[in-house]
């Protein structure tokens, strides 16, 4: 039976931005195997896809399962990373191989010098070309998240939930500071909604989800690092709406099909990484973002402050503005590539 191997070692976002791809190989190629290989941190995200056959994970360095994959003797590798790791492995490995274009260069013109050359492609259909040759094509059912059988809540979140019928969740992570809604401006967000609030977020989030809660009252509860990623994502799938940063959850929130709302800082969606769902559905999540800003974008992945020391990109978000959206589902737009349907200019 023939073998391939798909590689992303890294991170939720990307990884869950991937499920299109394994879902297609495996439905389209007869007698096919998937396997995967990932860092061990990230397993949680494949363990239950039913696409994928076999997961191989490691911890530090790849040469922890080399051995085992070159015993596989793998048809074709899908290389959906195309850092110097992945690069390392399909040399060991030694198989033909398709890899993803990173546009790198792109990027860089459009951060350093505000040349936009990239082209409007979503990274999810940059991934399905990359196994065109295969004779694979995209089938339009968005992105894959699965859970365990005997996921569950911790109670105090399961109790919140209970005596709540209705509630938002507000994912309030995010790898770099210029990529997270300030505090206070999540407060203001928060005391705008008109139904209870639900924090998600990991360890080197729980302080800031604890002056949230303590800003907003009773109707916010702070679950950071009180719940896996299973658990979030258990969370977000039975929420009105998730409102997320540029961030994993939001891509898990966008698999499992929900109305999303989209906070953009130092990252645009002309990255490519804007939410992704199945065509035609409707409404399309609404990207939140300020417009006009010179000097936006300012890396393609964040900083620890602002260049600037303003933040425009974050603090002239409108709470209003979100709250409008949540309250009226005003946007609806065909289709799975997404268009900007909300926005400020300056």
């Amino acid at each position: 039976m023939p073998k391939i191997l798909v590689i992303r070692f890294s991170s939720i976002g990307d990884i869950v931005l991937t499920t299109p791809v394994v879902r297609c190989l495996k439905k389209q190629l007869k007698n096919i195997e998937i396997h995967y290989a990932v860092k061990s941190k990230f397993t949680c995200l494949l363990n239950n896809n039913p696409y994928i056959d076999k997961i191989y994970s490691f911890k530090n360095h790849i040469n922890e399962v080399i051995g085992v994959l070159k015993n596989e003797n793998f048809d074709y590798i899908i290389d959906l990373h195309n850092n110097i790791r992945s690069n390392l492995l399909k040399f060991k490995l030694r198989k033909k191989s398709f890899t993803v274009s990173k546009l790198n260069i792109q990027k860089w013109l459009l951060v350093n010098f505000k040349i936009n050359l990239l082209p409007e492609v979503h990274i999810v259909d940059r991934y399905i070309k990359t196994v065109e040759p295969l004779g694979v094509k995209y089938d339009g059912e968005g992105l894959d998240f699965f859970f365990s059988e005997n996921v569950e809540l911790p109670k105090t979140v399961s109790d919140f939930i209970f005596f709540h019928t209705a509630y938002y969740v507000f994912s309030i992570g995010g790898t770099y500071f210029t990529k997270k809604c300030p505090t206070q401006k999540v407060i203001e967000i928060c005391k705008s909604l008109s139904a209870p609030v639900i924090l998600i977020g990991g360890e080197q989030d729980i302080l800031e989800g604890e002056i949230i809660k303590a800003g907003v009252g009773a109707n916010c509860i702070n679950t950071c690092e009180q719940m896996s990623i299973e658990q979030s994502a258990l969370v977000m799938r039975d929420a009105e709406y998730v409102i997320s940063n540029d961030t994993g959850m939001m891509h898990i929130a966008t698999a499992l099909k929900k109305h999303v709302v989209s906070l953009w800082g130092n990252t645009i969606p002309e990255f490519g990484m804007a939410p992704y769902l199945p065509s035609g559905f409707n409404p399309t999540p609404a990207i939140i973002e300020i417009k006009g800003l010179k000097c936006r974008p300012c890396t393609k992945l964040g900083f620890e402050k602002c260049p600037k020391n303003h933040f425009k990109c974050m603090n002239d978000i409108s709470a209003d503005e979100i709250y409008r959206v949540v309250s009226n589902h005003p946007y609806t737009v065909k289709g799975h590539k997404l268009s900007r349907i909300c926005g400020i200019n300056l």
